[in-house]
């Protein structure tokens, strides 16, 4: 705990009240548990009736009240005092306690309680900040002393530093539970893949975050042009919206249009907001966004005014983006399975879809070059990659071949892609990334289903790589002319509960390469059965090793497809290649 130095005097015999009060410091990081002993130990020196903690919004330059005793709740819930107004706000901006010996004499005074006369108002300060003010209150006049008002001081100075970690500790905690629960809604909402189950089991967990009392999702129709009202409670009720929101207009169309949560504690001060709901006090919209696309707001209405937070603001925002793949790994999913049900005419719709699915262009990093293929066996397949951009320069890559063929491996890729993407905003290592798409497949298990996948992460920075591999074919890494295999190897996601994987770190240098392949490449076979072996791979490498990743890429596919000579390709098969940039020289 820190200590704060003490300014006012300490007037005899009040020892006892300071080893109270560093008792309440040093014991507690509850804050209304540190809150309501402030209040009683002042009340042992200071007869009041009229009592507030008041806390300062540092964003509004407001004072709220924290605590009370004695004001009516309904006032005490509304209630916000500018800095610099009223007695509390001119305690605030002096930074020194306020006395006030007959308040209907003050213009500063606010009323909140009737028939107040006199009033004590004292800042608490930490390290030269102001967080809050204490303030009494009573309805006779001059009731409060200056020697009332040093006690007051003495305890404030004392109290602030308290009642700043105790706000800090409850405002830490608070953030660890949430994330938490994000993470486990994350994880459920990547399991549901019908839409209107979705969007109801959304308006479920949300409630366990916030206490809303009215929500809508509206999806953004396909012309873009409108928003549409897909799901929506009110008190709880599930109730039918029929009218769509024009993009742009009121406060779902502005959050869409400038793709930014919008965040109102007063919708009658607000000229955007459309009256839908005559109860509707506040409102929180934030949108839907996808791949940098909006497609659709979430919307939260409340009856009291100010009811929503910068806190509820920055939860929703984060659990919108869980939410958005959700939606449409649910939307594609369905997509996906009505087209299986006319798969025999929809098969080139189908290949389209899935190629939507992978990377439209490769990353853009300073210090490594990309060359990625992918061809499935038919016109749609099971093998998958994808970049997924972290932060500070790194990079996820991502390798998988699904079991099976068609129709059947081609959806299970879907879904795989979308757990990838609903764990991907935590920035997980390689082998946690493995573990954990394992973990969420195996909550939805499907018979003879499962894909083996290389997952990698590149430290631009560093440049260093680190690998973790469940069943695709070990990596090649070519480096001062040497080719080596990394011996990475787990087993296939999706069949075992239990499985662990080993990670490999390694820091490369410039004109190092890695090469990362399905086993449709190995199980190529030429009319005479044989199949393309590792050391025609690991030749091809060598020879493009001073060239780039675009080499090895084109050169293998093309040496698979003359060694296959015209035979049916059996496999997908897939292929990424990285490869480090600047000129390569001899490591010491």
């Amino acid at each position: 705990m820190e200590t704060t130095v003490l300014k006012p005097d300490v007037p005899a015999g009040v020892e006892p009240l300071l080893l109270e009060v560093a008792d309440v410091v040093n014991t507690t990081l509850d804050l209304d548990t540190t809150l309501r002993r402030v209040a009683e130990l002042v009340r042992k020196v200071i007869d009041y009736e009229i009592f507030a903690i008041m806390l300062l919004n540092e964003k509004t330059q407001e004072l709220y009240i924290r605590f009370q005793v004695g004001h009516p709740r309904e006032i005490a819930e509304r209630l916000r005092v500018k800095v610099g107004e009223g007695v509390t706000g001119v305690a605030a901006q002096r930074r020194e306690a306020v006395l006030v010996g007959d308040v209907t004499k003050d213009k500063r005074y606010i009323s909140s309680v009737p028939n107040v006369r006199s009033e004590l108002a004292v800042p608490l300060i930490v390290k030269n900040k102001i967080i809050g003010v204490i303030d009494i209150e009573s309805p006779q006049a001059d009731h409060f002393t200056e020697e009332h008002q040093r006690l007051l001081m003495l305890i404030a100075s004392r109290m602030a530093i308290g009642i700043e970690n105790a706000r800090l500790y409850t405002r830490t905690t608070r953030q660890a539970r949430t994330l938490v629960l994000l993470n486990e809604i994350a994880r459920e909402l990547t399991s549901i893949l019908n839409v209107d189950e979705l969007l109801k089991r959304i308006a479920e967990l949300l409630s366990r975050l916030i206490d809303y009392q009215m929500f809508s999702i509206l999806l953004l129709e396909p012309g873009g042009e409108k928003l549409q009202h897909r799901f929506s409670l009110r008190f709880q009720e599930n109730i039918q919206l029929k009218h769509d929101i024009a993009l742009g207009r009121g406060l779902v169309g502005y959050a869409a249009q400038h793709k930014q949560a919008v965040l109102v504690p007063d919708v009658s001060k607000d000229s955007r907001y459309i009256m839908a709901n005559p109860e509707t006090r506040s409102e929180l919209a934030v949108p839907l966004i996808y791949k940098d696309k909006v497609i659709g707001v979430l919307d939260l209405e409340h009856t009291r005014r100010g009811f929503f937070t910068e806190d509820h603001k920055r939860t929703v925002t984060t659990l919108a983006a869980q939410v958005a793949i959700a939606i449409e790994n649910a939307r594609l999913y369905e997509e996906i399975a009505r087209q299986e049900k006319r798969l025999e005419r929809d098969l080139a719709l189908a290949r389209e879809l899935q190629f939507r699915l992978l990377p439209h262009s490769l990353p853009k990093v300073t210090n490594l070059d990309f060359a990625a293929k992918f061809a499935p066996a038919r016109a749609i397949g099971g093998d998958l990659y994808d970049f997924v951009s972290y932060s500070l320069s790194r990079t996820a890559i991502v390798v998988g071949d699904v079991s099976g063929k068609g129709a059947p491996a081609a959806i299970y890729a879907a879904l795989v892609s979308g757990i990838l993407r609903s764990h991907a905003p935590i920035e997980p290592g390689p082998a946690e990334m493995l573990s954990a798409v394992n973990f969420s497949l195996g909550e939805r298990r499907i018979e003879g289903q499962f894909v083996s996948l290389i997952y990698a992460v590149w430290d631009d920075a560093n440049r260093t790589l680190q690998v973790a591999n469940s069943g695709l074919p070990r990596p090649v890494y070519c480096h001062d002319g040497k080719i080596e295999i990394i011996e990475a190897t787990g087993l296939p996601l999706g069949l075992f509960d239990d499985a662990e994987y080993d990670e490999f770190t390694f820091r490369a240098k410039p004109g190092d390469m890695f090469v990362f392949f399905s086993d449709g490449i190995l199980d190529a076979r030429n009319k005479a059965g044989e199949m393309f072996t590792r050391e025609q791979i690991e030749q091809i490498v060598a020879k493009c090793a001073n060239v780039s990743a675009d080499c090895v890429v084109n050169s293998l596919f093309k040496a698979v497809a003359d060694h296959a000579a015209g035979e049916e390709t059996f496999d997908d098969q897939t292929v990424v290649a990285i490869k480090v940039k600047g000129r390569s020289g001899k490591r010491k």
